[in-house]
């Protein structure tokens, strides 16, 4: 098979893995190296480097021909679909050569289970260290440590990329049984430990020798399929909540489940992504590693789903009357970030400011804050920052509204995979 027949396969089969990003890599320039992840096609997609440029990443499949039967994935055993595989060299000399022609600045490397993971992942190994040593590439790369694999081989993994990734995909273990019995969660769980041990190690030698290697720099990630099971927001978000606070991971990715296999585990193929549900995880995802909420802040046991209408801050808003208003001139910084509006920059800004003098509505514009949702929350030396008294229900019918001119779509519609969101859709 040619080389870009392979390439055309396996780039196509990487599309449904949404872990990817670059975020915290700072591998600048080296002596003898080529590639750095500080300077700014089939298989290349965007991402985001440590100081928040957009760059660019190979991202491909090692192989797609996969020993394993996942029910919801298209490469599954029994899917009756064309399989490739790259051998090592290919794959080095393919990533330097569009590196070369400044196609790429980095490589994202997954793979289906190519007979064992340690078979699959000595592969992936050797890809790598070509790539390192003999190529003397530089760049950001983000791999896949495929869960099964042993202790010896995640180790040598990390020691080649910035970043480890270990899917969970299922967010239970009865619905990975289901869906994935070649999984285990002791088998997902185990190089998590590990590339969170091993990290913690590296940066802990790192402080005593500057040469010291580095396993894993820009720490590990995982991704989790969004709509194939039946388990509500409240058990995906409380999930991400303990894989944040027991194996450090820098992010939990959210992947709405697209239909590409028939089976009656699963949703039927005419089923439209659940990408507006995806979008308000994303959103919640943010307030537990920024805004310092918990998970059964956001959902509680009776309403256990984000609402479709409203984005999860203003929903937690709209549930806690007692709260509010918060007073901008004398709250302290945790309270301002649990006013909808105000975000992580702008409550800063607004510690800073009011040393110099009580602050207003217009200023508080001045310094960032979306005054269309924070308006109704706040009070400014006593007074309310929005003209208008209204009632629990206006409020709530306002900020519907502001939702819907912010999103692409009318409220509760599914988001397009292809039209691009408003601009103001992350600010919490």
């Amino acid at each position: 098979m040619e080389l870009l027949d392979k390439l055309t396969i396996l780039a196509d089969a990487a599309k449904y893995d949404a872990a990817c990003t670059s975020s915290g890599a700072r591998r600048g320039h080296r002596s003898g190296m080529i590639g750095c992840t500080s300077s700014s096609i089939a298989g290349c997609c965007h991402t985001f480097s440590a100081d928040g440029r957009c760059v660019t990443l190979l991202k491909v499949l090692l192989s797609n021909d996969c020993s394993y039967d996942c029910k919801y994935c298209v490469n599954r055993r029994g899917n009756d679909t064309p399989r490739a595989t790259f051998e090592p060299r290919e794959l080095a000399e393919l990533t330097i050569g569009f590196y070369r022609r400044n196609y790429i600045e980095g490589l994202f490397l997954s793979s289906a289970v190519l007979g064992s993971p340690d078979r699959t992942t000595e592969r992936m190994i050797a890809a790598l260290r070509l790539l390192r040593e003999e190529y003397r590439f530089n760049g950001y790369i983000h791999a896949k440590a495929i869960p099964g694999t042993s202790r010896e081989l995640v180790t040598q993994l990390g020691l080649l990329a910035d970043r480890l990734s270990v899917n969970i995909e299922l967010p239970s273990e009865a619905s990975l049984r289901a869906l994935a019995p070649n999984k285990t969660k002791q088998a997902i769980l185990a190089p998590m430990r590990q590339i969170r041990d091993e990290a913690a190690e590296s940066k802990a030698e790192l402080v005593k020798y500057r040469s010291a290697p580095r396993f894993a720099p820009a720490g590990q990630a995982t991704q989790l399929i969004v709509g194939a099971t039946r388990e509500n927001d409240r058990q995906i978000l409380s999930l991400t909540e303990s894989l944040y606070d027991r194996y450090r991971l820098k992010r939990v990715f959210y992947s709405a489940y697209v239909p590409v296999v028939e089976n009656s585990s699963l949703p039927a193929l005419d089923t439209k992504p659940p990408l507006l549900r995806e979008h308000r995880l994303y959103q919640a995802d943010w307030l537990l590693r920024f805004y310092g909420f918990r998970a059964h802040e956001l959902l509680e046991e009776d309403q256990p789903d984000f609402d479709p209408r409203l984005d999860p801050k203003c929903c937690w808003a709209l549930r806690h009357p007692e709260f509010f208003p918060v007073e901008v001139n004398r709250a302290d910084y945790e309270a301002l970030l649990r006013v909808p509006g105000v975000g992580v920059i702008s409550a800063r800004r607004i510690l800073i400011a009011r040393r110099t003098g009580p602050l207003h509505a217009d200023d508080l514009r001045k310094l960032g804050v979306v005054m269309k949702r924070a308006q109704y929350f706040l009070t400014c030396s006593g007074r309310l920052a929005s003209p208008l008294r209204l009632s629990p229900a206006g409020v709530l019918a306002n900020l519907m509204a502001v939702e819907r001119a912010a999103l692409p779509v009318e409220t509760g519609a599914q988001l397009s995979l292809f039209e691009p969101a408003g601009a103001n859709i992350n600010a919490p």
